[in-house]
């Protein structure tokens, strides 16, 4: 490439032999872009691999600077010698992404001469005057001795320093003296340590999130470059067989003879892999993009061969294969590591063993090293994987922390787990390191239950042990709700069941706290925790294919069959709890009646919420509020009321009248006219009665009453209900067609979130609306501007002076990027005549939006359709809407002409307005 490029720039050189400047940049620009754009055609063709790619881009910039150098050195006059050009960083390794910065160390005799100044000087601005993005530093060897004592960073870019371009004495010897310099290798591993767990901090601490960073987060391309660099200083230029000095394709460290062929393989496979990945992310976005976001996914995808395979989408077996091999490179890392240590260090000295364990530490291959539980070095792991086992028993129980060699030989003998699938000690200890208890945040002690599951999962030894929890590893879904893989989401609410136990959330649950100390079944609902989701991404409904495999996997791990019937309820009905209360009118009598059928024993309704409340707090931490935890406990309590008997006919008569005489009671204590209160319980029907409390009737009694007296047409009333992340708005108006959609038109303009409501109309025929709302943060409208706007907007609407459409489509006009339009949401309309006794129920499911709600409930009105109660979910991007209806006789809708138009005309309204993004128009 070099020679293609002097031969151009000698067509055009002058007698002097100078260039002009314009078109040597011209000359200069029109190379790269051919050559770039060469390399592109190849690698998106999949003629090139993402390593081979990277590799030629590195050597097309080396002939680009060397060919610059020779000209600069022209043009400046500056004599041979007087400066060596090196390259740095990542591009020091000969690797170079389309878009990335190249690091340039321009290495100068000292002191330092005008003519090298004037020659770095020229090649720097011609550099960035052909677009090229660079990161430099002049100094002599001394200055690079000095800057890379003060500094880890310099250090590290000058391990990979690389000459292009000069003098190879001035180069050799700088080798030759930073090689040996004064700084300890152990020094150097210390800090790239803490460097590396500073930077997984910064990018997300947990490999599994659903929009990783490639390069810096954890299991990145950096994971594998520190590697990369601390084998490098640990063994010395040396240490390296110069036969594979120039082999791309293995990353340096899996040249030492540190790994197995298998794991060089590993490491071979998963370097490639990552570059790959980091340059469509590069070509795609036309910069330097190191995040592998949702837009993205399905396009690189598409890009790298992966296909939709029944149920599973593309983009979902291509994440799984990215975190599956970000997977491998923690793996690497736990093998690698101790392995330089042990060449860096003495023999370690063995801790004496205290009497208790010195017979337990022989009969399983095991010592003491420095305090912590090591495999000696012929640990028998490979001949009796029980060993495995008893190590991690021995572990948890003398509470002893695991030695960086335990955890590189559990990697490496994990598929020796295989044979252990049947055998009752290997799954007495995992239920045994399972049922760990949880310490308190911001306190030291041992593991607890999720720690060590972290540490089987990592390892291998749970998905070996457990075939069904193998097909979950780095398993994800396509949506914005999840950010956990499936493995690690399992994980994480096992992780949030320990710390409701130990009374952690008590603030947030108190109702759960004081549950989890009635169980009689923990170990069936730790279990259930940790499977609950077990049968995702098989096809089918996971609920019920999960109860199948806890069926299987119960007795297995030593569940009696009370515990596995149990579990295996659980895992069915884990959705119960939360679909019913933010899909469901809890005040229908036969919500309640279906769900108490269903649960049957006031233990299972215990499991089921302790289980419900895990699940929904591992999914993130935006998905919990106060409001979720108001519903689910009105849920539990009546139906534990009707589990003791309560709700049958009479009772729901005799309910509706104590809550008549509580009202009365309350607002004759507030000297308020009998006249007016008779009037006022004269006006709700039972439905209404049963959906409020004695504060809330005394509320909506004022309003009515100040409302005729003052003859007002219309009454607005927010209420901020910060404990419960709320704000409560009364509308207190005539009814008539579309009343709801004018106020969900509003509300939305206001950027509001109608998260549940209530629409009763009084035997008098005016409507009393109740909406419950939140801000677009998840919180309640609490400050007087916010409560002030929302009044102002809803009594704009409803007397037409607020232009609905116009401002909807305004808000419309903020479309969401290119990331969420990537998530394709499909509507779906279910109509459901047998949820409740007096209701039809519609359930709509599709693409969250502005104004989503108005334009639905516009059309539930437009079918001549009443609606009573509404419940609003969302689940990222998709958003799904509950209605209670009857038509304008109060009767269910039941003739099926008119439930087909009826959900025609509701599938109309959720057509998405922007077509989502694939692989073949999102390129």
């Amino acid at each position: 490439m070099k020679n293609a490029l002097a031969r151009a720039l000698d067509d055009v050189r002058l007698d002097d032999g100078t260039v002009p400047r314009d078109e040597a940049v011209s000359l200069f620009r029109r190379h790269i872009g051919r050559h770039h754009g060469e390399i592109r055609r190849l690698f998106e063709g999949r003629q090139l691999k993402g390593v081979a790619a990277a590799t030629v881009l590195a050597a097309l910039m080396d002939g680009v600077i060397a060919c610059l150098a020779d000209l600069a050195c022209i043009v400046t006059q500056a004599p041979n010698g007087a400066v060596c050009v090196c390259a740095t960083g990542g591009y020091g390794g000969g690797l170079l992404a389309p878009y990335s910065d190249i690091d340039l160390l321009f290495l100068t005799a000292d002191p330092l001469t005008a003519a090298a100044t004037a020659q770095v000087e020229y090649m720097l601005y011609f550099l960035w005057d052909l677009g090229v993005r660079v990161g430099h530093a002049t100094r002599s060897i001394e200055g690079c001795l000095a800057a890379a004592r003060e500094d880890i960073t310099i250090r590290t870019t000058l391990l990979d320093a690389r000459r292009l371009w000069g003098s190879e004495a001035l180069f050799s010897e700088f080798g030759e003296r930073f090689s040996h310099g004064d700084e300890s290798a152990i020094g150097f591993m210390r800090d790239k340590i803490a460097e590396r767990e500073t930077r997984h901090r910064r990018f997300g601490d947990n490999p599994y999130m659903v929009e990783p960073n490639i390069k810096e987060g954890r299991g990145g391309l950096r994971d594998l470059q520190t590697l990369n660099w601390m084998e490098r200083v640990a063994t010395g230029p040396e240490g390296l067989n110069p036969a594979l000095l120039n082999d791309r394709t293995t990353p340096r460290f899996a040249a030492f003879g540190l790994l197995t062929e298998q794991e060089t393989n590993r490491a071979r496979r998963a370097w490639n892999f990552l570059w790959t990945v980091r340059l469509h992310l590069h070509y795609i976005a036309a910069r330097a993009d190191e995040r592998l976001l949702f837009d993205v996914q399905p396009v690189i995808g598409g890009r790298m061969g992966y296909a939709g395979h029944g149920r599973q989408q593309g983009v979902e077996r291509f994440m799984r294969h990215y975190f599956l091999t970000t997977r491998e490179v923690m793996r690497l890392t736990r093998v690698v590591e101790p392995a330089i240590l042990e060449q860096l260090q003495a023999p370690p000295k063995e801790d004496v063993p205290a009497a208790d364990l010195i017979r337990p530490l022989a009969e399983n291959g095991l010592r003491l090293l420095n305090g912590q539980l090591a495999p000696l070095p012929e640990s028998g792991f490979e001949q009796a994987p029980i060993r495995m086992f008893e190590m991690l028993n021995l572990a948890c129980e003398k509470k002893l922390p695991l030695h960086p060699t335990a955890i590189q030989q559990l990697i490496r003998c994990e598929r020796r787990a295989t044979s252990l699938r049947r055998n009752p000690r290997a799954m007495s200890v995992l239920m045994h390191l399972l049922m760990q208890p949880t310490i308190p945040q911001g306190e030291s002690g041992p593991p607890s239950g999720a720690d060590w599951l972290n540490i089987l999962n990592d390892t291998g030894l749970l998905g070996a042990l457990l075939p069904d929890w193998s097909r979950i590893v780095g398993q994800m879904q396509f949506d914005t709700y999840h950010i956990y893989t499936v493995d690690e989401h399992n994980i994480e609410a096992v992780r949030m069941l320990g710390r409701i136990e130990i009374g952690e959330m008590a603030d947030e649950i108190p109702m759960a706290y004081e549950l989890v100390k009635e169980l009689q079944s923990r170990r069936a609902l730790y279990v259930a925790t940790l499977i609950h989701d077990i049968a995702k991404g098989r096809g089918g409904d996971h609920s019920v294919l999960g109860s199948e495999v806890a069926q299987h996997l119960c007795p297995a791990l030593g569940l009696d069959l009370e515990e596995t019937e149990t579990l295996s309820w659980l895992v069915l009905h884990h959705l119960l709890l939360s679909q019913t209360a933010f899909r469901r009118d809890i005040d229908d009598p036969r919500t309640i009646l279906d769900l108490a059928d269903t649960i049957q024993s006031p233990e299972r309704l215990r499991l089921l919420l302790l289980l419900t409340i895990a699940d929904m707090r591992a999914v993130s931490s935006t998905v919990w509020n106060a409001w979720k935890a108001t519903l689910l406990r009105e849920l539990y309590s009546r139906v534990a009321e009707v589990l003791e008997g309560g709700l049958a006919a009479t009772e729901r008569d005799g309910r509706v009248d104590r809550a008549k005489e509580l009202a009365r009671d309350g607002l004759t204590r507030q000297n308020l006219p009998a006249e007016g209160i008779e009037h006022f319980l004269n006006l709700g029907y039972p439905g209404y009665w049963l959906g409020f409390d004695a504060d809330t009737h005394m509320r909506h009694a004022r309003l009515v009453m100040d409302s005729e007296t003052h003859r007002s047409p219309l009454t607005v009333e927010t209420l901020p209900l910060p404990q419960r992340d709320v704000t409560e708005v009364t509308v207190f108006s005539a009814d008539h067609p579309g009343l709801f959609s004018q106020i969900a038109g509003a509300l939305a303009v206001a950027g509001a979130s109608i998260v549940d409501a209530r629409i009763h109309t009084l035997s008098d025929g005016m409507a009393l609306d109740t909406f419950w709302l939140q801000d677009p943060f998840g919180r309640a409208f609490e400050t007087p501007q916010q409560l002030t706007r929302l009044n102002m907007l809803v009594e704009q609407a409803l007397s037409g002076r607020l232009n609905l459409k116009r401002e909807l489509e305004r808000a419309c006009e903020h479309r969401p990027g290119r990331r969420m339009r990537a998530i394709h949401v499909p509507p779906r309309v279910l109509v459901d005549n047998r949820a409740s006794d007096q209701y039809t129920v519609i359930e709509i499911n599709g693409r969250d939006r502005p104004g989503l709600l108005h334009d639905v409930t516009k059309t539930i009105s437009s079918q001549s359709l009443q609606i009573s109660s509404a419940h609003i979910t969302t689940y990222g991007m998709r958003a799904v809407d509950v209605f209670y209806v009857r038509d304008l006789l109060g009767m269910k809708m039941t003739d099926e002409r008119r439930i087909a138009d009826t959900r025609a005309a509701l599938l109309a309204t959720l057509q998405p307005q922007d077509a989502p993004l694939t692989s073949e128009h999102a390129a």
